[in-house]
């Protein structure tokens, strides 16, 4: 028997210079909420870089470690770091099989990463990943076109929606910004 462990729901949004993003604090077995108030989203190198995961908690951390320092071998260059990243998660034997997936910015880059190799940079600036991941990208969407709010307040209005219709998401909203 194995037990069904539903992810999380992450959201970011990049807005000019300005770049927030968002995690709850929810993390579920199978039907029951183990914990309320989990840190999903945190800053890495010199403050300068805000991540936020979402998967298996285990394999998130390793891959988070792993890219902290991709990220420092690059010196702080995130697109090359990225990328040199996702090449190795793709290709190596341990890492492939971890499941989790990362959103990475700056202030210049908005990035998705994925262990199948993908590297995305959302047209519109919104990224979402997680089991409300879809859910909090379309009310970010509809944020970011429709108000005049900053990032901040997007990808935190963003998560309360996402929260009122994902049993896997909750209200215990972590947020960062740059």
């Amino acid at each position: 028997m194995s037990l069904e462990m539903h992810a999380t729901t992450i959201v970011a949004v990049k807005k000019d210079d300005q770049i927030a993003i968002a995690g709850d604090g929810q993390v579920t077995l199978e039907n029951t909420i183990m914990k309320h108030k989990a840190r999903k989203v945190r800053r890495i190198y010199d403050d300068k870089v805000l991540m936020g995961f979402a998967g298996s908690v285990a394999d998130a951390q390793t891959l988070a470690d792993k890219f902290e320092a991709k990220l420092r071998e690059a010196h702080g260059n995130l697109k090359r770091a990225v990328i040199e990243f996702a090449k190795e998660w793709r290709t190596d034997r341990v890492l492939r099989r971890l499941e989790a997936m990362l959103i990475v910015a700056n202030k210049e880059y908005l990035l998705v990463i994925s262990g199948s190799g993908e590297v995305i940079e959302p047209d519109e600036g919104v990224a979402a990943i997680g089991s409300g991941g879809g859910f909090a990208a379309a009310a970010a969407r509809a944020l970011i076109r429709n108000t005049e709010m900053t990032p901040r307040e997007i990808v935190e209005q963003a998560m309360h929606i996402a929260a009122d219709i994902c049993v896997y998401t909750n209200h215990e909203i972590t947020v960062d910004s740059l």
